[in-house]
């Protein structure tokens, strides 16, 4: 029995995608301040590859246990990680502490293949209701046109959606037409990549006929306004989104860009940046951006049977402790989300029925302590090596 006196219970879905080296290093060791650095992409994901080598030994299970942690405070993840390796550690982490994970594919020219990708696909969608797998690349620049159409092939046949770093900074968008003469969301459909739709990470630049490409092919936007601040790539119009009726969902991109990982502040920012963005102080209703939390995350990550609570339904929620000073008065419960709530008002987690946080204490089947001095003593030892 849960006693639910002053309390909320919602479902908070965030459509994240997380690197494993992030985890580990803060992006600036390894590019620099900026995210438009002159670093070239194929010396950066080399680095990245060395990196996944030297830390393969030591990381993999305690890093992927250590995330699980930081998201059981009431965030759901969609893992999307360079090195194909890493993939079954962090679904077997998921599956030993009861988290839902949703794997998306980051292929590109430097990791992984389409023949791996489809392995992972059907291994991973037959496995386990806690896991599943979907089509994805990791953004334009770092494909080349015969990877992505081998992608767009293998939606074909499958019939399934793909997901992508999509127009994230305008030095992205200037190379793609300068390559194309097509902005990314333009390019991409021309090859058929979104026929059986798809989200797109960032979308901060677009056009009106990217704009087009997105409602035609009911794709998803996943805003990840944190990552867009601290990187300075710029505010996404998420209020031209909801004009167009094009779904948005909020994630958080990944440590290096973000740290926080907070759904809560990320509700904040998509609201307060659009305030700016708009120059509208009413611009995004909070109850509208509550629903991209929580209803269009589960479903831009597939996840139908969680995306409310109701009957039949997974018994995937949180529960929000109401009786702190930063929720009261309880006189607007999504505004009190939305611009007041905080990850520390969470005082439940609960996982297709299991109850895996609940007021401080972890039932994940491990001792959280040495989980955090397991990955600092690791961290410590790449980090001198």
């Amino acid at each position: 029995t849960i006693h639910l006196d002053e309390c909320n219970l919602t479902g908070l879905y965030g459509s994240d995608y997380e690197n494993f080296c992030d985890t580990l290093f803060e992006q600036k060791k390894l590019f620099g301040a900026s995210i438009d650095t002159e670093l070239p992409v194929s010396t950066a994901l080399a680095f990245l590859h060395q990196t996944y080598e030297k830390a393969k030994k030591h990381v993999i299970r305690y890093g992927s246990h250590a995330f699980d942690y930081s998201v059981a405070f009431g965030l759901h993840s969609q893992l999307n990680n360079m090195a194909a390796w890493i993939w079954d550690t962090i679904a077997e982490a998921c599956l030993d502490t009861g988290m839902r994970c949703v794997l998306v594919s980051g292929l590109n020219n430097f990791s992984s293949s389409p023949k791996q990708v489809e392995e992972e696909f059907l291994k991973w969608n037959k496995k386990n209701s806690l896991i599943s797998y979907q089509l994805g690349f990791h953004a334009e620049y770092t494909c080349s046109k015969e990877l992505l159409r081998k992608v767009s092939e293998m939606a074909h046949h499958y019939r399934t959606p793909v997901y992508a770093h999509i127009s994230e900074t305008e030095k992205e968008v200037e190379e793609c037409k300068a390559r194309y003469g097509m902005t990314p969301p333009m390019f991409l459909d021309s090859l058929g990549m979104f026929d059986y739709g798809g989200g797109g990470f960032h979308c901060v630049h677009v056009t009106d006929q990217d704009l087009d490409v997105f409602r035609r092919h009911r794709m998803y936007v996943i805003t990840n306004p944190g990552s867009n601040t601290k990187l300075a790539s710029g505010i996404a119009p998420i209020a031209d989104y909801v004009r167009h009726k094009i779904p948005v969902a909020i994630g958080t991109d990944g440590p290096a860009s973000n740290n926080c990982l907070d759904m809560f502040r990320e509700m904040f920012l998509v609201t307060g940046l659009s305030k700016l963005l708009e120059k509208d102080a009413a611009s995004m209703d909070a109850m509208e951006v509550l629903k991209m939390a929580t209803v269009n995350g589960a479903k831009a990550m597939r996840l139908n049977r969680a995306d409310v609570l109701a009957k039949g339904k997974y018994a995937d929620l949180i529960m929000i402790d109401l009786h702190q000073p930063n929720m009261q008065p309880i006189h607007n419960i999504p505004k009190n989300l939305v611009y007041s709530g905080s990850k520390s008002n969470v005082c439940m987690t609960m996982i297709g029925g299991k109850i895996l946080y609940r007021n401080g204490e972890f039932n994940v089947g491990e001792d959280p302590e040495r989980i955090y001095a397991k990955c600092e003593k690791i961290v410590k030892r790449l980090l001198t090596e």
